[in-house]
C-alpha cells in the first residue's frame, strides 16, 4: 500500500517502522509499496522510488530488518503512466503542475484518466525502450538491496495495464490492436526483469483481471496473458481487478476477486495470489485449502492490525511466531502464566 511518505523516492524511518511492524506481526512475505522505476513513473512526488542507485541503501536497511524477523521481502516495480504527477490520495485528486514539482505523464495514447488528470504524451519507441530499461535496472537494484522477490505492477490502471486495455491503448503500431500487441510491452518488461533477476528467486506480476467495463480488458484475456508470462519465467500472478477507468461498477463483496485467481491458476497452469476483502482467517485458509490460489495477500487488514498474522494463526489453532520481546503480551503466554500462577507484571 502506497504510503506517500518519500522525498525524491527515498525510503524513510516511516517505511522502516511500517514494514518492520508487519514482519514483527508474523507476515511471511512483506511487499514494499509500488516504487517508481523512473522518476516520471511515480503517482505523486511523495512516492517511493528505485530509479537510482542512491535509493539502494535505504531499501536495504529495511530488507535487512525484515530478514531478522523471519520474513521474506519483496517490492513492487511500477510506472504510473497517465496516472502520474498527482497529489497523494489524502490530498484529493489534484494535478501537480511542472511549476509545482510535477512532470509530463506518459501513456500508450494521449488519453487522460479523467478531467482531473493530465493528458499524457503518447510514448514513442525511444520512450518505450526507456521504460523497459527502467524496469531492468530497478530489478538489478532490488537484488543489490537484498530483496527475495520482485513484483511487476501491471494492474490498477498504471502504465503496463494501460497498454493491455483497449480502453486506454489506441495505438496502431506493434504495441496496439491485437492482444499480442497490447501485451507486448509487459512481456518485454517481464523478459528484461527476468534477465536481471536470478532464476532461483521468484518473479511476481500483479494484474487487474478485468476492467469491469464493456470493451475493456477481461478475464479471458488475463488467462491468455498469464500463459505468456509463465513462458517468460514469471512464477506467480497476483490477481486484482479494476483501476483503469474512474467510476467502474465493481460488485465489491468479500472475496470478490478470488474466482479470477482460481480460473487463471487452473487454465494457465501458474501459481496465483488472491486479494480483495479477505479479512477472516478461516476465509483465507479455505482459499488455499480449496486450491483457489496459492497465496493470500493482505493490505488493509494488516494496516488496521499489524499483528493480523499472529492473531490469525491463533484463531486457526496454530503456533504464532510472536517476537520474543513481545511474548509476555501474547495470549498463549498470558494464559499459561496465569494457569501456573506466575507473575506477569511489566519488568518481571
Amino acid at each position: 500500500m502506497c504510503q506517500y511518505s518519500s522525498q525524491d523516492g527515498f525510503a524513510t524511518d516511516w517505511h522502516l517502522v511500517n514494514l518492520g511492524s508487519r514482519a514483527q506481526g508474523g507476515a511471511g512475505l512483506v511487499i514494499f509499496e509500488a516504487a517508481g522505476v523512473l522518476s516520471e513513473g511515480r503517482i505523486s512526488p511523495a512516492d517511493l522510488g528505485i530509479w537510482k542507485d542512491e535509493h539502494i541503501p535505504g531499501l536495504k536497511r529495511i530488507v535487512d530488518f525484515l530478514h531478522t524477523q523471519g520474513s521474506r521481502a519483496g517490492i513492487q516495480l511500477a510506472h504510473a503512466g497517465r496516472k502520474a504527477s498527482m497529489l497523494p490520495v489524502a490530498s484529493g485528486e489534484k494535478l501537480v503542475l511542472p511549476a509545482e514539482g510535477g512532470w509530463q505523464p506518459v501513456a500508450p495514447s494521449a488519453l487522460a484518466f479523467s478531467p482531473e488528470f493530465a493528458v499524457p504524451a503518447a510514448l514513442d519507441q525511444a520512450g518505450i525502450d526507456a521504460v523497459i530499461e527502467g524496469f531492468r535496472q530497478a530489478a538489478r537494484r532490488a537484488l543489490e538491496a537484498g530483496f527475495d522477490f520482485v513484483e511487476i505492477h501491471a494492474a490498477h490502471g498504471y502504465l503496463l495495464h494501460q497498454f493491455l486495455s483497449p480502453l486506454s491503448n489506441h495505438r496502431s503500431d506493434n504495441y496496439g490492436g491485437s492482444l499480442a500487441n497490447r501485451a507486448r510491452l509487459l512481456i518485454e518488461v517481464a523478459d528484461a526483469v527476468r534477465g536481471a533477476w536470478p532464476e532461483n528467486l521468484p518473479l511476481f506480476v500483479r494484474i487487474s483481471a478485468t476492467d469491469w467495463a464493456e470493451g475493456g480488458w477481461n478475464v479471458d484475456e488475463s488467462v491468455q496473458l498469464a500463459r505468456l508470462l509463465r513462458d517468460s519465467g514469471v512464477d506467480l500472478i497476483d490477481v486484482s481487478s479494476g483501476g483503469l477507468i474512474p467510476n467502474a461498477q465493481i460488485p465489491v463483496a468479500p472475496g470478490y476477486q478470488v474466482g479470477f485467481a482460481e480460473r487463471i491458476r487452473r487454465e494457465a497452469s501458474i501459481a496465483t495470489a488472491a486479494v480483495g476483502l479477505i479479512t477472516e482467517p478461516a476465509q483465507a485458509e479455505a482459499i488455499v485449502a480449496k486450491d483457489e490460489a496459492d497465496l493470500v495477500l493482505f493490505a488493509r487488514a494488516v494496516m488496521r492490525d499489524p499483528y493480523w498474522p499472529v492473531h490469525a494463526a491463533e484463531a486457526l489453532g496454530q503456533t504464532a511466531s510472536w517476537p520474543v520481546q513481545y511474548l509476555r503480551g501474547a495470549a498463549r503466554f498470558v494464559t499459561t502464566a496465569a494457569h501456573h500462577g506466575l507473575n506477569v507484571r511489566c519488568g518481571e
